[in-house]
């Protein structure tokens, strides 16, 4: 019998071991809350985007939002949890989102990047398009670029240097009558036609080519000339995130080429086939 008790310093109170947040698959249906926001609700969609995996929620109202599937950064229950992919999750549907059939063979393999390109205004723009036609686009070899602006179009195909074999579709926003935008596409055709091809759509921004109903509105606000678009958007429709955010709300909601006005859809399918055909052969 020890007389004095125990060694009082052989257990440290204040080391405990690494809590482990257990992990759960994602399944649709499944209801979570985002720790950070409180957002709750059920699973509807998973993607990848340059953030890594999304996981987007809808909440019993309907309302949806997408999170970033962080380490814990999801509530079970009220129990801390990591949200991973299912290993079931749906493989690929038979057409692609810009309603090409996929033959019984399967989807075409991608093919090595061609010369021809196709740009858009920005990074926005970009993504959208890969979202509905990047599986054509991969097959084709056609890469997209964003211009990250359309103020030096000319400066930027001088120096890209089109040809027969080099062919540049252009995508630009707003491009109505008397705008800067037919401006900068006039000349830049003047002086590289029929090697460069460009093209407009009438929206103010490319989100406003996502058709209101996609996004859960009746529709897209009116900004007022001289103020920020997007702050204004994001201000009208009482919307609690900044632009990234919102614009990953509205990219989210696009499954396919039915989500989109028909007057982008035209556009950039007559810039597909314009880069397409001058690269065949």
């Amino acid at each position: 019998m020890d007389r004095y008790g125990s060694d009082v310093l052989a257990h440290d109170p204040h080391h405990q071991p690494p809590r482990v947040i257990p992990t759960v698959e994602a399944d649709y249906g499944l209801v979570v809350e985002c720790a950070a926001s409180g957002f709750c609700g059920s699973v509807v969609r998973i993607e990848k985007d340059i953030e890594g995996r999304t996981v987007e929620l809808e909440d019993r109202r309907g309302v949806r939002r997408v999170f970033v599937m962080e380490i814990g950064g999801f509530l079970i229950d009220g129990q801390q949890v990591t949200l991973t992919v299912p290993a079931n999750l749906p493989t690929a549907p038979a057409r692609t989102a810009s309603g090409s059939v996929i033959g019984t063979e399967g989807a075409r393999r991608a093919q090595v990047a061609r010369a021809s390109r196709i740009w858009v205004e920005g990074l926005h723009d970009a993504e959208l398009v890969e979202r509905v036609w990047g599986a054509d686009l991969r097959a084709d070899g056609i890469v997209v670029e964003p211009l990250h602006g359309a103020d030096d179009l000319v400066g930027a195909l001088a120096e890209f240097e089109p040809g027969p074999t080099r062919k540049v579709g252009v995508l630009l926003d707003h491009m109505v009558p008397n705008s800067k935008e037919t401006q900068i596409a006039t000349a830049a055709m003047a002086r590289f036609s029929p090697d460069v091809h460009v093209i407009g759509h009438p929206f103010v921004d490319i989100w406003q080519a996502v058709k209101p109903a996609s996004v859960g509105i009746q529709a897209w606000p009116v900004i007022p000339p001289g103020q920020p678009w997007k702050a204004g958007i994001i201000r009208e429709l009482g919307w609690q995130e900044d632009e990234r955010m919102a614009w990953k709300r509205i990219l989210s909601q696009v499954s396919s080429y039915t989500d989109l006005e028909p007057s982008l859809l035209g556009r950039v399918e007559e810039l597909i086939d314009f880069v397409t055909v001058a690269t065949e052969g």
